[in-house]
């Protein structure tokens, strides 16, 4: 199948549904986004209340675009409906969530996992076992409910958490991915210099981390014990 983006009309020919149909696809995805957004700003004001700094920089969301889930059906070989979209594509829906330090990400992810309308189905930890090109991330597979006028749907949306260093190289990696007109030997160079970079940013990840501790242990102290 040729790499190029699927039209909205092309999507709408490849699967059994009408306009409206897809109109409230993609609305449940969209509310499912604001309902985690809203989880982590919670959160995140919630540790502002109790003294700490805040641990989330920003927060991104998308959804994915018509040829994007269109080239994922085929890929999967999907029949071409609605619910078989809804059931295999678990990515449609994505949250992503940017950390100052790594011990923010995990805190964050018990505390959002830890609520009781919130299902965990996946869980991969790209942070303590990165991919082989460097990439670091926890993503989260989730269903999370919403409420419509006469029903509760679960959806299912992707969270990820990063650092600024993780996303920063995340991003740059994904654009020099695409360059496809470079000699391979400059793609191996390139595929070389990229992983040394992800492990360097690592390292200046873990060295903040043990900046932060050595500051939040002389600024507070445990409480004396009593005699």
């Amino acid at each position: 199948m040729e790499n190029r983006e699927i039209t909205e009309g092309e999507f709408l020919d490849n699967i059994d549904c009408s306009l409206m149909p897809i109109q409230q696809f993609f609305t449940y995805y969209k509310c499912a986004i604001m309902e985690i957004e809203t989880k982590f700003r919670v959160l995140n004001q919630q540790f502002s209340l109790n003294g700490e700094s805040n641990p989330i920089e920003f927060i991104q969301s998308r959804i994915k675009s018509y040829g994007s889930i269109m080239r994922k059906v085929v890929t999967k070989d999907l029949p071409r409906n609605i619910s078989a979209i809804e059931d295999n594509i678990t990515d449609i829906a994505g949250v992503r969530v940017i950390c100052s330090f790594v011990q923010d990400i995990y805190r964050l992810a018990d505390c959002f996992l830890s609520q009781d309308d919130i299902q965990l189905i996946e869980k991969k930890d790209y942070i303590s076992s990165p991919k082989s090109n460097g990439y670091r991330s926890l993503h989260l597979i989730v269903t999370v409910p919403i409420f419509l006028e006469n029903e509760k749907r679960l959806v299912k949306v992707e969270v990820q958490l990063r650092t600024i260093a993780m996303d920063f190289w995340a991003s740059l990696e994904h654009k020099l991915r695409y360059k496809k007109d470079l000699p391979q030997e400059t793609l191996d160079m390139l595929t070389y210099d990229l992983k040394t970079c992800a492990d360097e940013s690592a390292a200046w990840d873990m060295r903040m981390q043990q900046i932060r501790n050595i500051i939040d242990a002389k600024t507070n102290p445990p409480p004396c014990s009593l005699q």
